[in-house]
Protein backbone atom coordinates (compact mmCIF):
# COMPACT_ATOMS: atom_id res chain seq x y z
CA UNK A 1 0.00 0.00 0.00
CA UNK A 2 1.22 3.47 -0.89
CA UNK A 3 0.30 6.92 0.38
CA UNK A 4 0.37 8.66 -3.01
CA UNK A 5 -0.90 7.86 -6.48
CA UNK A 6 1.22 7.93 -9.59
CA UNK A 7 -0.47 7.02 -12.90
CA UNK A 8 2.86 5.70 -14.15
CA UNK A 9 3.36 3.28 -11.26
CA UNK A 10 -0.14 2.20 -10.18
CA UNK A 11 -3.06 0.43 -11.77
CA UNK A 12 -6.49 1.88 -11.17
CA UNK A 13 -8.82 0.11 -8.76
CA UNK A 14 -12.60 0.22 -9.15
CA UNK A 15 -15.77 -0.51 -7.21
CA UNK A 16 -18.72 -1.91 -9.18
CA UNK A 17 -22.18 -1.37 -7.65
CA UNK A 18 -24.33 -4.43 -8.40
CA UNK A 19 -26.54 -4.80 -5.32
CA UNK A 20 -29.94 -3.76 -6.70
CA UNK A 21 -32.86 -6.14 -7.18
CA UNK A 22 -33.84 -4.81 -10.61
CA UNK A 23 -37.55 -4.68 -9.80
CA UNK A 24 -38.36 -2.62 -12.91
CA UNK A 25 -37.06 -5.49 -15.04
CA UNK A 26 -39.23 -8.24 -13.59
CA UNK A 27 -39.87 -11.00 -14.54
CA UNK A 28 -36.39 -11.04 -16.12
CA UNK A 29 -34.76 -10.49 -12.72
CA UNK A 30 -36.80 -12.94 -10.64
CA UNK A 31 -33.99 -15.48 -10.80
CA UNK A 32 -31.08 -13.47 -12.26
CA UNK A 33 -29.60 -10.17 -11.03
CA UNK A 34 -29.99 -7.38 -13.56
CA UNK A 35 -26.22 -7.04 -14.18
CA UNK A 36 -26.05 -10.72 -15.19
CA UNK A 37 -28.83 -10.64 -17.79
CA UNK A 38 -27.52 -11.67 -21.19
CA UNK A 39 -27.00 -8.49 -23.20
CA UNK A 40 -25.74 -8.82 -26.78
CA UNK A 41 -24.92 -12.44 -26.02
CA UNK A 42 -22.96 -12.12 -22.76
CA UNK A 43 -23.78 -11.07 -19.18
CA UNK A 44 -24.31 -7.31 -19.04
CA UNK A 45 -21.34 -6.83 -16.73
CA UNK A 46 -19.00 -8.48 -19.23
CA UNK A 47 -19.22 -5.30 -21.32
CA UNK A 48 -18.38 -3.12 -18.31
CA UNK A 49 -15.51 -5.34 -17.21
CA UNK A 50 -13.98 -5.45 -20.70
CA UNK A 51 -14.27 -1.67 -21.11
CA UNK A 52 -12.80 -1.02 -17.66
CA UNK A 53 -9.86 -3.28 -18.51
CA UNK A 54 -9.30 -1.37 -21.77
CA UNK A 55 -8.97 1.88 -19.77
CA UNK A 56 -6.32 0.58 -17.40
CA UNK A 57 -8.39 -0.87 -14.56
CA UNK A 58 -6.82 -4.06 -13.21
CA UNK A 59 -8.65 -4.71 -9.96
CA UNK A 60 -12.40 -4.43 -9.28
CA UNK A 61 -14.33 -4.90 -6.06
CA UNK A 62 -17.95 -5.97 -6.56
CA UNK A 63 -20.44 -4.39 -4.12
CA UNK A 64 -23.08 -7.12 -4.02
CA UNK A 65 -26.32 -7.80 -2.16
CA UNK A 66 -29.14 -9.45 -4.19
CA UNK A 67 -28.21 -13.04 -5.17
CA UNK A 68 -24.59 -12.19 -4.37
CA UNK A 69 -23.14 -15.67 -4.98
CA UNK A 70 -24.14 -15.58 -8.64
CA UNK A 71 -21.54 -12.91 -9.44
CA UNK A 72 -18.66 -15.06 -8.23
CA UNK A 73 -20.11 -18.01 -10.14
CA UNK A 74 -20.25 -15.92 -13.32
CA UNK A 75 -16.85 -14.20 -13.19
CA UNK A 76 -14.70 -16.01 -10.62
CA UNK A 77 -11.34 -14.36 -10.00
CA UNK A 78 -11.62 -12.25 -13.16
CA UNK A 79 -8.64 -13.82 -14.93
CA UNK A 80 -10.71 -14.38 -18.09
CA UNK A 81 -10.89 -10.58 -18.39
CA UNK A 82 -7.32 -9.89 -17.32
CA UNK A 83 -8.65 -8.55 -14.03
CA UNK A 84 -8.46 -9.33 -10.34
CA UNK A 85 -11.95 -9.45 -8.84
CA UNK A 86 -13.02 -9.30 -5.20
CA UNK A 87 -16.55 -9.61 -3.82
CA UNK A 88 -17.97 -7.71 -0.84
CA UNK A 89 -21.55 -8.45 0.22
CA UNK A 90 -23.95 -6.27 2.21
CA UNK A 91 -26.02 -8.32 4.64
CA UNK A 92 -28.68 -5.59 4.46
CA UNK A 93 -28.82 -2.98 1.67
CA UNK A 94 -26.78 0.11 2.59
CA UNK A 95 -27.64 2.51 -0.23
CA UNK A 96 -25.12 3.70 -2.81
CA UNK A 97 -22.82 5.41 -0.31
CA UNK A 98 -22.97 2.60 2.22
CA UNK A 99 -22.25 0.06 -0.50
CA UNK A 100 -19.20 2.01 -1.68
CA UNK A 101 -17.91 2.30 1.88
CA UNK A 102 -18.44 -1.41 2.54
CA UNK A 103 -16.67 -2.44 -0.69
CA UNK A 104 -13.75 -0.09 0.05
CA UNK A 105 -12.59 -2.47 2.77
CA UNK A 106 -11.20 -4.66 -0.02
CA UNK A 107 -9.26 -1.86 -1.77
CA UNK A 108 -5.47 -1.98 -1.61
CA UNK A 109 -4.67 1.62 -2.65
CA UNK A 110 -3.63 4.45 -0.36
CA UNK A 111 -5.65 7.53 0.68
CA UNK A 112 -4.35 9.73 -2.17
CA UNK A 113 -5.26 7.27 -4.93
CA UNK A 114 -8.23 7.72 -7.25
CA UNK A 115 -10.90 5.02 -7.10
CA UNK A 116 -13.29 4.51 -10.01
CA UNK A 117 -16.90 3.74 -9.05
CA UNK A 118 -19.18 2.22 -11.69
CA UNK A 119 -22.91 1.52 -11.59
CA UNK A 120 -23.86 -1.96 -12.76
CA UNK A 121 -26.80 -0.84 -14.89
CA UNK A 122 -25.18 1.78 -17.13
CA UNK A 123 -23.88 1.45 -20.69
CA UNK A 124 -21.51 4.31 -21.48
CA UNK A 125 -19.14 5.16 -24.28
CA UNK A 126 -17.32 7.95 -22.46
CA UNK A 127 -13.53 7.98 -22.09
CA UNK A 128 -12.79 6.79 -18.54
CA UNK A 129 -9.10 7.61 -18.96
CA UNK A 130 -9.93 11.27 -19.62
CA UNK A 131 -12.19 11.41 -16.58
CA UNK A 132 -9.47 9.93 -14.36
CA UNK A 133 -6.80 12.22 -15.86
CA UNK A 134 -8.96 15.28 -15.16
CA UNK A 135 -9.45 14.12 -11.58
CA UNK A 136 -5.74 13.52 -10.94
CA UNK A 137 -4.44 16.65 -12.67
CA UNK A 138 -6.87 18.94 -10.83
CA UNK A 139 -6.43 17.37 -7.40
CA UNK A 140 -10.20 16.91 -7.09
CA UNK A 141 -11.86 15.05 -4.24
CA UNK A 142 -14.53 13.72 -6.62
CA UNK A 143 -15.02 13.84 -10.38
CA UNK A 144 -18.42 12.92 -11.81
CA UNK A 145 -19.25 11.85 -15.32
CA UNK A 146 -22.06 14.12 -16.50
CA UNK A 147 -23.97 13.29 -19.64
CA UNK A 148 -25.90 15.83 -21.68
CA UNK A 149 -29.49 14.84 -22.47
CA UNK A 150 -32.15 16.39 -24.65
CA UNK A 151 -34.80 16.32 -21.89
CA UNK A 152 -33.20 16.89 -18.48
CA UNK A 153 -36.62 17.42 -16.82
CA UNK A 154 -36.87 13.63 -16.41
CA UNK A 155 -33.73 13.60 -14.25
CA UNK A 156 -32.09 15.50 -11.44
CA UNK A 157 -29.58 17.90 -12.99
CA UNK A 158 -26.02 18.84 -12.01
CA UNK A 159 -24.98 22.46 -12.73
CA UNK A 160 -21.30 23.44 -12.94
CA UNK A 161 -19.48 26.76 -13.05
CA UNK A 162 -17.21 27.97 -15.87
CA UNK A 163 -14.30 25.94 -14.45
CA UNK A 164 -16.30 22.69 -14.39
CA UNK A 165 -16.82 22.76 -10.63
CA UNK A 166 -20.10 21.15 -9.54
CA UNK A 167 -22.21 23.72 -7.68
CA UNK A 168 -25.31 21.69 -6.72
CA UNK A 169 -27.36 18.53 -7.13
CA UNK A 170 -30.90 19.51 -8.08
CA UNK A 171 -34.02 17.32 -7.96
CA UNK A 172 -36.29 16.83 -10.98
CA UNK A 173 -37.87 20.09 -12.10
CA UNK A 174 -39.93 21.19 -15.12
CA UNK A 175 -37.40 23.97 -15.78
CA UNK A 176 -33.90 22.53 -15.33
CA UNK A 177 -31.01 24.98 -15.16
CA UNK A 178 -28.78 22.67 -17.23
CA UNK A 179 -29.09 19.68 -19.54
CA UNK A 180 -26.33 17.85 -17.68
CA UNK A 181 -27.24 14.94 -15.42
CA UNK A 182 -25.39 12.49 -13.19
CA UNK A 183 -24.26 9.65 -15.47
CA UNK A 184 -23.35 7.23 -12.67
CA UNK A 185 -19.57 6.94 -13.06
CA UNK A 186 -17.46 8.55 -10.33
CA UNK A 187 -13.79 8.99 -9.51
CA UNK A 188 -13.34 9.37 -5.75
CA UNK A 189 -10.23 10.21 -3.84
CA UNK A 190 -9.85 7.17 -1.59
CA UNK A 191 -9.74 9.36 1.52
CA UNK A 192 -13.22 10.69 0.68
CA UNK A 193 -14.66 7.18 0.55
CA UNK A 194 -13.13 6.45 3.96
CA UNK A 195 -15.10 9.38 5.43
CA UNK A 196 -18.46 7.80 4.50
CA UNK A 197 -20.01 6.36 7.71
CA UNK A 198 -19.37 2.64 7.93
CA UNK A 199 -22.24 0.17 8.25
CA UNK A 200 -24.93 2.81 7.71
CA UNK A 201 -27.44 3.45 4.93
CA UNK A 202 -26.02 6.38 2.95
CA UNK A 203 -27.00 7.91 -0.40
CA UNK A 204 -24.13 9.45 -2.34
CA UNK A 205 -26.56 11.55 -4.38
CA UNK A 206 -28.50 13.00 -1.43
CA UNK A 207 -25.82 12.97 1.28
CA UNK A 208 -22.20 12.38 0.23
CA UNK A 209 -22.02 14.60 -2.86
CA UNK A 210 -23.85 17.61 -1.36
CA UNK A 211 -21.77 17.30 1.81
CA UNK A 212 -18.51 17.45 -0.16
CA UNK A 213 -19.69 20.56 -2.00
CA UNK A 214 -20.87 22.29 1.19
CA UNK A 215 -17.55 21.60 2.90
CA UNK A 216 -15.63 23.28 0.08
CA UNK A 217 -14.09 20.14 -1.44
CA UNK A 218 -13.31 20.27 -5.16
CA UNK A 219 -16.05 18.34 -6.95
CA UNK A 220 -15.67 18.39 -10.74
CA UNK A 221 -17.91 17.43 -13.62
CA UNK A 222 -16.55 15.61 -16.66
CA UNK A 223 -19.26 16.29 -19.25
CA UNK A 224 -19.78 14.87 -22.72
CA UNK A 225 -22.48 13.65 -25.12
CA UNK A 226 -21.11 10.17 -25.82
CA UNK A 227 -23.37 7.12 -25.86
CA UNK A 228 -25.12 6.66 -22.51
CA UNK A 229 -28.00 4.44 -21.42
CA UNK A 230 -29.52 3.36 -18.11
CA UNK A 231 -30.78 -0.17 -18.80
CA UNK A 232 -33.15 -0.29 -15.83
CA UNK A 233 -36.36 -0.91 -17.82
CA UNK A 234 -37.23 -3.70 -20.29
CA UNK A 235 -37.35 -1.24 -23.20
CA UNK A 236 -33.93 0.20 -22.31
CA UNK A 237 -32.48 -3.27 -21.75
CA UNK A 238 -33.56 -4.34 -25.24
CA UNK A 239 -32.26 -1.08 -26.72
CA UNK A 240 -28.86 -1.54 -25.08
CA UNK A 241 -28.48 -5.09 -26.38
CA UNK A 242 -29.50 -4.05 -29.89
CA UNK A 243 -27.22 -0.99 -29.89
CA UNK A 244 -24.25 -3.21 -29.03
CA UNK A 245 -25.05 -5.68 -31.81
CA UNK A 246 -25.56 -2.83 -34.31
CA UNK A 247 -22.22 -1.29 -33.33
CA UNK A 248 -23.63 1.94 -31.91
CA UNK A 249 -21.49 1.27 -28.84
CA UNK A 250 -18.22 -0.62 -29.12
CA UNK A 251 -17.58 -3.42 -26.65
CA UNK A 252 -14.56 -5.75 -26.46
CA UNK A 253 -16.87 -8.38 -24.94
CA UNK A 254 -19.18 -8.72 -27.96
CA UNK A 255 -19.13 -12.44 -28.91
CA UNK A 256 -19.50 -11.86 -32.65
CA UNK A 257 -19.31 -9.24 -35.40
CA UNK A 258 -21.70 -6.30 -35.46
CA UNK A 259 -24.64 -6.56 -37.82
CA UNK A 260 -28.41 -6.79 -38.11
CA UNK A 261 -28.48 -9.79 -35.79
CA UNK A 262 -26.23 -11.97 -33.68
CA UNK A 263 -26.63 -15.74 -33.43
CA UNK A 264 -25.14 -17.69 -30.55
CA UNK A 265 -23.91 -21.31 -30.73
CA UNK A 266 -26.42 -23.87 -32.05
CA UNK A 267 -29.05 -21.20 -32.78
CA UNK A 268 -31.17 -21.81 -35.86
CA UNK A 269 -32.59 -19.07 -38.09
CA UNK A 270 -34.59 -20.06 -41.16
CA UNK A 271 -33.37 -18.41 -44.37
CA UNK A 272 -37.00 -17.39 -44.92
CA UNK A 273 -37.29 -15.62 -41.56
CA UNK A 274 -36.83 -11.86 -41.24
CA UNK A 275 -34.43 -11.05 -38.38
CA UNK A 276 -33.06 -7.53 -38.01
CA UNK A 277 -32.53 -4.48 -35.80
CA UNK A 278 -29.73 -5.86 -33.63
CA UNK A 279 -31.64 -8.95 -32.51
CA UNK A 280 -29.80 -11.60 -30.49
CA UNK A 281 -30.79 -15.22 -31.17
CA UNK A 282 -29.66 -17.14 -28.11
CA UNK A 283 -27.92 -20.48 -27.91
CA UNK A 284 -30.11 -23.31 -29.25
CA UNK A 285 -32.95 -20.85 -29.97
CA UNK A 286 -34.97 -21.35 -33.15
CA UNK A 287 -36.60 -18.83 -35.50
CA UNK A 288 -38.78 -20.60 -38.04
CA UNK A 289 -39.72 -19.80 -41.63
CA UNK A 290 -41.72 -16.60 -42.22
CA UNK A 291 -41.28 -15.43 -38.62
CA UNK A 292 -40.41 -11.75 -38.17
CA UNK A 293 -38.10 -10.71 -35.35
CA UNK A 294 -36.92 -7.13 -35.07
CA UNK A 295 -34.79 -5.46 -32.39
CA UNK A 296 -35.34 -8.17 -29.79
CA UNK A 297 -33.57 -10.48 -27.35
CA UNK A 298 -34.28 -14.20 -27.77
CA UNK A 299 -32.87 -16.21 -24.87
CA UNK A 300 -31.45 -19.73 -24.94
CA UNK A 301 -33.64 -22.51 -26.28
CA UNK A 302 -36.68 -20.37 -27.07
CA UNK A 303 -38.75 -20.86 -30.23
CA UNK A 304 -40.41 -18.29 -32.49
CA UNK A 305 -42.69 -20.29 -34.75
CA UNK A 306 -43.51 -19.67 -38.38
CA UNK A 307 -45.56 -16.52 -38.90
CA UNK A 308 -45.03 -15.12 -35.39
CA UNK A 309 -44.01 -11.46 -34.98
CA UNK A 310 -41.63 -10.30 -32.25
CA UNK A 311 -40.63 -6.61 -32.16
CA UNK A 312 -38.64 -4.75 -29.47
CA UNK A 313 -39.27 -7.59 -27.03
CA UNK A 314 -37.60 -10.17 -24.80
CA UNK A 315 -38.40 -13.87 -25.10
CA UNK A 316 -37.14 -15.84 -22.11
CA UNK A 317 -35.20 -19.09 -22.08
CA UNK A 318 -37.23 -22.04 -23.32
CA UNK A 319 -40.31 -19.91 -24.08
CA UNK A 320 -42.40 -20.59 -27.18
CA UNK A 321 -44.10 -17.98 -29.34
CA UNK A 322 -46.66 -19.83 -31.42
CA UNK A 323 -47.48 -19.14 -35.05
CA UNK A 324 -49.66 -16.04 -35.43
CA UNK A 325 -48.80 -14.51 -32.04
CA UNK A 326 -47.61 -10.89 -31.97
CA UNK A 327 -45.26 -9.28 -29.43
CA UNK A 328 -44.42 -5.56 -29.49
CA UNK A 329 -42.53 -4.06 -26.56
CA UNK A 330 -43.32 -7.14 -24.47
CA UNK A 331 -41.47 -9.46 -22.08
CA UNK A 332 -42.13 -13.20 -22.01
CA UNK A 333 -40.66 -15.06 -19.05
CA UNK A 334 -38.68 -18.29 -19.09
CA UNK A 335 -40.64 -21.35 -20.14
CA UNK A 336 -43.83 -19.42 -20.97
CA UNK A 337 -45.94 -20.25 -24.03
CA UNK A 338 -47.81 -17.60 -26.01
CA UNK A 339 -50.50 -19.29 -28.06
CA UNK A 340 -51.56 -18.26 -31.59
CA UNK A 341 -53.71 -15.15 -31.95
CA UNK A 342 -52.43 -13.47 -28.80
CA UNK A 343 -51.26 -9.87 -29.17
CA UNK A 344 -49.05 -8.47 -26.39
CA UNK A 345 -48.23 -4.78 -26.71
CA UNK A 346 -46.66 -1.78 -24.96
CA UNK A 347 -45.15 -3.17 -21.79
CA UNK A 348 -47.03 -6.47 -21.58
CA UNK A 349 -45.25 -9.00 -19.35
CA UNK A 350 -45.85 -12.74 -19.21
CA UNK A 351 -44.55 -14.40 -16.05
CA UNK A 352 -42.34 -17.51 -16.24
CA UNK A 353 -44.14 -20.77 -16.96
CA UNK A 354 -47.47 -19.16 -17.91
CA UNK A 355 -49.27 -20.73 -20.89
CA UNK A 356 -51.57 -18.40 -22.83
CA UNK A 357 -54.20 -20.35 -24.82
CA UNK A 358 -55.05 -19.24 -28.37
CA UNK A 359 -56.66 -15.80 -28.72
CA UNK A 360 -56.69 -15.21 -24.96
CA UNK A 361 -55.13 -11.75 -24.84
CA UNK A 362 -55.17 -8.74 -27.10
CA UNK A 363 -53.19 -6.65 -24.63
CA UNK A 364 -52.04 -7.05 -21.05
CA UNK A 365 -49.40 -5.52 -18.83
CA UNK A 366 -49.13 -8.51 -16.50
CA UNK A 367 -50.01 -12.12 -17.36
Amino acid sequence: MTDSYSPESAHLEAILLVGGQGTRLRPLTLSTPKPLLLTAGVPFLAHQLARARSFGVRRIVFATSYRASMFNEAFGDGSAFGLSLEYMTEETPLGTGGAIRNAAQALTCGPDAPVLVLNGDILSGHDISEQVALHVSSGASLTLHLTEVDDPSRFGCVPTDDDGRVTAFLEKTPNPVTNRINAGCYVFQRSCIDRIPEGQVVSVERETFPSLIESGELVLGYADRSYWLDVGTPAAFVQGSCDLVLGRLRSPALPGPCGEFLTLPEASVSPNAKVSGGTVVGARARVESDACVQGSVLDAGCVVESGAVVVDSVVGAGAIIRSGAVLRNAVVGDGAVVGPGNELLSGARVWPGVHLPPNAVRFSSDV
